[in-house]
């Protein structure tokens, strides 16, 4: 008991240090601890904000390439057969990571430079020669001075996007607004057009020539995508765009008890696993549904899944079984839903996972947190520092998520 109590004190003290390093004069006095656990307290916050804080240092030492392109390793240790630098959809979470650290109220400037730099490192993915639909994108793997490139994923690049809304709301960053809107562009372009298709619609998951497939992860986040922009700049042609891809999802992956399938292929074929981040995601794109047009249906369809999912992954204790790196993506759509219905369900759900991750799945020697075998992956390690830095922001914040 008095171990625990004093590691309780230690890190009660390295946060408030932490913070008030970094305070400004003006400073509003913390938030009150809420112990009924109907708030968001500020003895929460700071610890989260220091588990972030190591993680994203872990991240750092263990996977940034010393050669001034910012990049990251896939995973440590490295395999025999793993290339230089970490293909795109880990980055982009890393880069996200960073920038949830760099959002938390007071301390977030000192991630400033950081963000810079993977902002910076981002672009190296970027393909301005376009890939099959003619439009410029984000490749697989870097180009030009760091790397061959590689296939276009749809997904990949709307998590980009997503970031790239995010900082315009957070920053004002008007050149993150205008590549978000030539992601969407991207999207656009990826929807299938065939009639004769089995299940028409939908957009694609990549252009690689060895899938075909349409999912709930392509469709869903461009829909979020394509809401984050209409609220932004009120062009009709974004919310009809996510309305069409949001029903696409419905009507040919959606199961009766509100949650999602993966992907249905040209066969007509569905593949039923059930992810969390594609429950998640299809939550958020209800609650900006709600803000973009004020019908109330959408709001109680994002409670729907959202109790649903709640259900499926904790109530019966399926949540340890899905990958960091989906449930980080799942948990931010919950905090954006409760960013508008209030309460503290979703966000209890998500600290006692973070709890736990970081008890059970956290080396204290490295930093590093590990889920199977003896290897970290970069998008385990970026997922784990997301959760923890979202979950010190201010509950006011969370609106602004994806």
């Amino acid at each position: 008991m008095k171990k625990a109590l004093a590691g309780t004190v230690a890190v009660a003290a390295a946060s408030a240090l932490l913070f008030a390093a970094s305070a400004p004069a003006s400073a509003a006095p913390p938030e009150p601890v809420d112990r009924t656990g109907a708030g968001h307290g500020i003895i929460d916050r700071v610890q989260n904000a220091v588990r972030a804080h190591s993680a994203f240092q872990a991240m750092q030492r263990h996977f940034a390439v010393d050669d001034g392109s910012g990049l990251y390793l896939e995973q440590v240790p490295a395999g025999a057969e793993d290339r230089p630098y970490a293909f795109e959809w880990p980055f982009s979470q890393a880069h996200i990571a960073i920038a949830d650290l760099a959002n938390q109220p007071l301390i977030g400037r000192h991630y400033d430079d950081s963000l810079a730099t993977a902002a910076a490192a981002q672009e190296h993915y970027w393909d301005a020669d376009g890939g099959t639909t003619g439009l410029p994108g984000y490749a697989s793997y870097p180009v030009g001075e760091y790397g061959d490139g590689g296939d276009y994923f749809y997904d990949d690049n709307e998590w980009v996007g997503l970031l790239d809304v995010q900082r315009y709301l957070t920053d004002g960053d008007d050149a993150a607004l205008a590549r978000a809107e030539e992601i969407f562009a991207l999207v656009v372009s990826g929807w299938d057009t065939d009639p004769s298709h089995p299940n028409p619609g939908g957009v694609f998951w990549t252009q690689a020539p060895w899938s075909s497939d349409r999912n709930t992860v392509s469709n869903m986040p461009g829909a979020q995508l394509g809401l984050r922009l209409h609220q932004i700049t009120g062009e009709q042609g974004y919310l009809d765009w996510a309305l069409r891809m949001y029903d696409w999802t419905n009507e040919n992956l959606q199961r009766p008890d509100g949650l999602y399938s993966d992907h249905v292929d040209l066969a007509g074929t569905i593949e039923p696993t059930v992810w969390s981040y594609n429950q998640g995601v299809p939550v958020g794109v209800n609650v900006l549904l709600y803000q973009a047009t004020g019908d109330q249906r959408y709001l109680d369809e994002a409670v729907r899944i959202a109790d649903a999912a709640y259900r499926y992954y904790v109530t019966d204790g399926r949540l340890a079984d899905q990958p960091a790196f989906f449930n980080s993506i799942f948990f931010k759509n919950l905090l954006l839903l409760e960013s508008e219905i209030g309460g503290s369900k979703y966000r209890t759900a998500m600290q006692d996972y973070a709890d736990e991750v970081w008890s059970e799945h956290r080396d204290p020697a490295t930093g590093l947190f590990a889920f199977e075998g003896d290897h970290t992956q970069l998008l385990e390690q970026a997922a784990v520092t997301q959760i923890f830095a979202v979950l010190a922001w201010s509950p006011r914040q969370w609106r602004d998520l994806y």
